[in-house]
């Protein structure tokens, strides 16, 4: 590849990480207390509200259902007032939040639900309120499990980063496309395979790394 071409991969390299980095972060902080309401709302949970839960769970159904790509287009109006227009890296942010939240949401409670009833039981005959729950059972005892589904949701976002280059969110997607497609140079999309899959590599053994220190300080 020229020179010209190397520095336009780096940027579109940079575009994806901050792509996947800011949509993650706003998932982990989002998606997290969603799943906490789900487990906390939801039958013999801590505040149990099942119309609340069926609501709640609608909702994260039926963003979960809509394919990414059709999400993309269908939030264009969203994206546009939140980021001021609809394409570019920033607008991405968007709609990769947005459907990642629900995606995280549902990994969470999944972990959260496999905790010991009996040490909830426990803190709660010991005085302890919803809030104690949460934060010194709940979420400690599934910590190791809420960051294997974080970095799952980490990996989803660097593809759906990649398909968000279709309607020019900038990235490897957008890179590929337009050169890697559109121009017929195979080397570039070769360059952005490979890359994209050391990028998903790294991210998973960074996030089995951390689950296996989690594990064995929890025994």
């Amino acid at each position: 590849m020229s020179p010209v071409m190397i520095e336009l991969f780096l940027r579109s390299l940079w575009e994806t990480i901050v792509m996947t980095a800011a949509s993650g972060a706003i998932s982990l902080v989002a998606g997290l207390p969603l799943g906490l309401a789900l487990v906390a709302t939801g039958r013999g949970g801590i505040a149990e509200q099942l119309w609340v839960n069926r609501i709640l769970g609608a909702i994260v159904n039926g963003f979960r259902s809509v394919p990414f790509i059709i999400l993309l287009v269908a939030l264009i109006p969203v994206t546009r007032l939140i980021a001021g227009t609809s394409i570019g890296t920033t607008a991405a942010i968007v709609p990769l939040s947005i459907a990642a939240t629900p995606y995280y949401a549902r990994i969470a409670e999944v972990s959260l639900r496999e905790v010991d009833r009996g040490l909830l039981e426990a803190v709660r005959a010991m005085g302890g309120n919803r809030w104690a729950l949460i934060r010194e059972v709940l979420v400690p005892e599934a910590l190791p499990g809420l960051v294997a589904g974080f970095t799952v949701t980490i990996v989803t976002l660097v593809g759906a980063s990649a398909m968000a280059g279709a309607i020019g969110a900038g990235g490897l997607g957008d890179l590929a496309i337009r050169y890697g497609y559109q121009r017929f140079e195979t080397t570039v999309m070769i360059a952005v395979v490979a890359v994209l899959i050391a990028l998903v590599c790294l991210i998973q053994w960074a996030g089995d790394r951390l689950v296996a220190r989690l594990d064995h300080q929890s025994r």
